[in-house]
């Protein structure tokens, strides 16, 4: 389920403050850790349903794309604002926007003058970041892993992680997984961005372009393969083949950060935050589209002041 919220109580006050009226929907930040009363302080009005959030509102701000319900419930010429995905979400959704003349405003897809995705970039640092949390309990041998530690021990090697993209995701996850002194490559198609990663990290990280013959080579050592690739406004590409899965070995670990737009293992599907893994190929996979809402408080402070 989700668990996020689009504005914190914080983000209300500054809202209220600047001569707006805000509803809140009951009980939409709680799973976030805030609380109707807290809301209600900042000056919100809190309603009891959706259909009266979205038939009092001109302006509608969500974390994720409207529901099926919720494409019955749109007033014209409304905005909303949200994770929108459109090239893998329902034709249905856009329609609805089409028919309802409703301004739909994707935060993955605000740019800024200097190329920027400024509502983009602090989600993806929290899922980069989530990414050797989730590794390193799911190389667990209680959770059917290989039974690794990722940092190693002394005389004992640390797991290696291999993340495909070096973007805002697959830098922090790179952080993130030095920080726990996993050996860590890194693949990108762009050789600035590798020299970046490189001189970001001091020559910690090893980093390869990617093709196809070094993507064999880096996903067969692969502990953990993290999928980090982003393409605004594009599906992502798919660079791992389900026979370059197979020659992982029985137990590693694949996150799939980029199944929120499609994925880039060709034996990604998407799964929840209540059943998040399934076995393909002997690989365990990971593969939650929002899973930043697992820390939906840190989750929820970052969008809010990032809008």
């Amino acid at each position: 389920g989700e668990t996020r919220v689009g504005l914190t109580p914080a983000g209300v006050l500054s809202l209220v403050r600047a001569g707006h009226t805000v509803y809140v929907e009951k009980d939409a930040g709680v799973g976030a850790g805030f609380g109707n009363d807290e809301y209600e302080r900042a000056g919100a009005q809190v309603v009891y349903s959706a259909e009266e959030a979205y038939g009092r509102a001109e302006t509608v701000v969500k974390v994720t794309r409207p529901t099926a319900k919720e494409h019955t419930l749109f007033r014209p010429e409304q905005t909303i604002f949200s994770f929108l995905y459109l090239t893998v979400s329902s034709p249905d959704l856009l329609q609805a926007f089409v028919k309802n003349q409703i301004t739909a405003i994707a935060y993955e897809m605000i740019q800024a003058d200097d190329g920027r995705l400024p509502v983009l970039l602090p989600t993806s640092e929290v899922a980069g970041r989530l990414a050797p949390v989730i590794a390193g309990r799911l190389l667990m041998g209680d959770r059917g892993g290989r039974g690794i530690l990722l940092s190693g021990i002394p005389g004992v090697p640390p797991a290696v992680a291999v993340i495909l993209g070096a973007g805002v995701a697959g830098i922090n996850a790179a952080r993130a997984f030095l920080g726990l002194n996993a050996q860590v490559i890194v693949l990108d198609r762009d050789l600035k961005q590798l020299h970046e990663v490189d001189d970001l990290f001091q020559g910690r990280v090893t980093t390869m372009i990617t093709n196809s013959y070094n993507l064999k080579k880096a996903v067969t050592f692969a502990d953990v393969l993290v999928g980090c690739v982003q393409v605004p406004g594009q599906r992502a590409p798919l660079l791992v083949s389900r026979e370059m899965v197979r020659q992982m070995r029985p137990g590693s670990v694949i996150i799939d950060l980029a199944i929120i737009n499609g994925g880039c293992v060709e034996t990604s599907r998407p799964t929840t935050l209540r059943d998040q893994t399934y076995v393909a190929e002997g690989i365990i996979h990971h593969c939650v589209p929002n899973v930043t809402a697992s820390v939906a408080r840190t989750a929820s402070h970052a969008l809010t002041h990032a809008s």
